[in-house]
C-alpha cells in the first residue's frame, strides 16, 4: 500500500534528540527551541516566533492576544479544520462563516465586508494547501473596520504572498508542525507576530500565566503567577526533531515540488478532457507543495475513485466536512450569505499521496492508476 502520508525523516533527527537529552533540559525553550525560532525569524523576516504544542495552541494564543471576548464575532471560511474555529469558540466568540473561492478553496475576500457587524473582532484567512489568500484586500478591510487578522497558516509554512511569508502579514500567524505537514515535530506549531507590544503578554500566556521568561533572562529575581495562561510550550525533543528538518528545508521543498509537478503534468490530459480539475495558484502566491489535490465531477465519483485507488494499493483521502454543517458549527456559528461553493467543492476534492520520503516510482504509479480509472476512459 502506498501511504497517503508519512512523517518526513532526514537522518539527523535521532542525533538531535539524543543531544537534547544529553543537554538535560527537555521541558522546552532550550537550545533546539531557540534554534527553530531563530531559523523562522530569519527565514520569514518576522520579529517574533514562539514554538507551541500545536497550531491549535497558536490559534488559541492568537484569540487571547487579539482580545476576543464572549459575544464577539470572528469571520472565517467554513472549509477548514475544526481548530480554526475552536480557538475562538473557547473565548466565547460566535463564528461567522463565509463562502470560498472555488479555484483556491480559500476564503472569498469579496464576501467578508458584508459579514461584518458591530460585534466583529477578527478575520481569519486560512491559506489552504499553502496557497495564499488575497491578503492585500483582506488587510485593507481589516484596517477599514479596525479588525485583527489572524492567519491560519497551518499549511502555509515556507509559502508566500507577493514575496512575504505567510503568517507574517496579519497581526498573528499560526503554523503547524503536525506529522502531516511539510516539516514536523510530531505534534507542534508556532505563533508569529511583528508587533513588540504583544511579546510580554505572549510569553506570559505561553508559560502558564507566569513571568518565567523574564526570570530566565534575569529580569526578575523570581517568577510568579501574573495573568491568565496555559501550557503551550513543547518539549525539546520535539523541537530537536523539527530542527533537523528545518536545516534540510530546501531539499524537502524541492522533493515536494517534484512530486507536485509530476502529478500536475501527467494528470493534465484528464483536466483537458474535463474529467478533473487541478490546483490553481494565483500569480501573487508562491505555494509550498503542501498537497496535491484533484476535483472530480461529484461526490459519487470521488467515493468510487478513492475505492478504486485503494484496491490498487493507493491511499487517497478527502477533507474537510464544512464546519457550518456540523453539529458544533450550527451551535457556535452561522453562515453569512449563500453557500454556493463551500459544500459543493468540498464534496469533489480528494488528496493524493504526498510526502518527502515518497519514492518517485510510487508517484508515477499513483498517476498511472488515476489515468487508467475506467470512468475516465469511456
Amino acid at each position: 500500500m502506498i501511504d497517503f502520508n508519512r512523517p518526513p525523516f532526514t537522518g539527523k533527527e535521532l542525533d538531535y534528540i539524543r543531544e537534547a537529552i544529553e543537554r538535560g533540559k527537555l521541558c522546552g525553550d532550550g537550545e533546539f527551541t531557540k534554534r527553530c525560532s531563530a531559523w523562522m525569524r530569519e527565514k520569514f523576516k518576522v520579529s517574533h516566533v514562539m514554538l507551541t504544542t500545536s497550531c491549535t495552541s497558536a490559534l488559541e494564543m492568537s484569540a487571547y492576544l487579539s482580545g476576543v471576548q464572549p459575544g464577539d464575532e470572528v469571520i472565517m471560511p467554513s472549509y477548514t479544520f475544526v481548530s480554526t474555529a475552536d480557538a475562538f469558540v473557547l473565548r466565547g466568540a460566535k463564528i461567522v462563516f463565509v463562502d470560498i473561492r472555488p479555484e483556491t478553496m480559500n476564503i472569498d475576500e469579496t464576501k467578508i465586508e458584508a459579514a461584518i457587524t458591530e460585534k466583529t473582532k477578527v478575520i481569519v484567512p486560512v491559506h489552504y494547501a499553502g496557497v495564499a489568500c488575497a491578503m492585500n484586500e483582506i488587510m485593507a478591510i481589516a484596517k477599514k473596520y479596525n479588525l485583527k487578522v489572524v492567519e491560519d497558516a497551518a499549511q502555509g509554512v515556507n509559502a508566500s504572498y507577493r514575496g512575504q511569508a505567510l503568517g507574517t502579514i496579519g497581526d498573528f500567524g499560526c503554523y503547524s508542525f503536525h506529522e502531516t505537514k511539510n516539516y514536523t515535530m510530531g505534534e507542534g506549531g508556532a505563533i508569529a507576530f511583528q508587533d513588540d507590544g504583544y511579546l510580554e503578554d505572549a510569553e506570559i500566556l505561553r508559560e502558564k500565566g507566569t513571568d518565567r521568561s523574564k526570570f530566565f533572562r534575569g529580569q526578575v529575581d523570581k517568577y510568579t503567577w501574573v495573568n491568565y495562561g496555559s501550557s503551550y510550550l513543547p518539549s525539546e525533543m520535539n523541537a530537536a526533531y523539527l530542527y533537523a528538518q528545518l536545516e534540510m528545508a530546501d531539499q524537502i521543498d524541492r522533493k515536494r515540488h517534484a512530486i507536485y509537478d509530476y502529478y500536475d503534468e501527467h494528470l493534465k490530459p484528464l483536466a483537458d478532457a474535463g474529467y478533473i480539475e487541478q490546483p490553481f495558484v494565483p500569480d501573487y502566491a508562491h505555494h509550498n507543495a503542501h498537497m496535491y489535490f484533484i476535483k472530480v465531477k461529484d461526490l459519487e465519483t470521488r467515493t468510487d475513485l478513492i475505492r478504486y485507488l485503494r484496491e490498487k494499493g493507493v491511499c487517497s483521502v478527502f477533507h474537510y466536512v464544512p464546519l457550518h454543517s456540523s453539529k458544533a458549527g450550527m451551535r457556535f456559528g452561522r453562515f453569512h450569505g449563500e453557500d454556493v461553493y463551500t459544500t459543493k467543492e468540498s464534496e469533489r476534492l480528494m488528496r493524493l499521496p504526498m510526502f518527502y520520503n515518497l519514492d518517485m516510482k510510487d508517484v508515477e504509479y499513483v498517476a498511472r492508476c488515476i489515468l487508467d480509472y475506467p470512468a475516465f476512459n469511456r
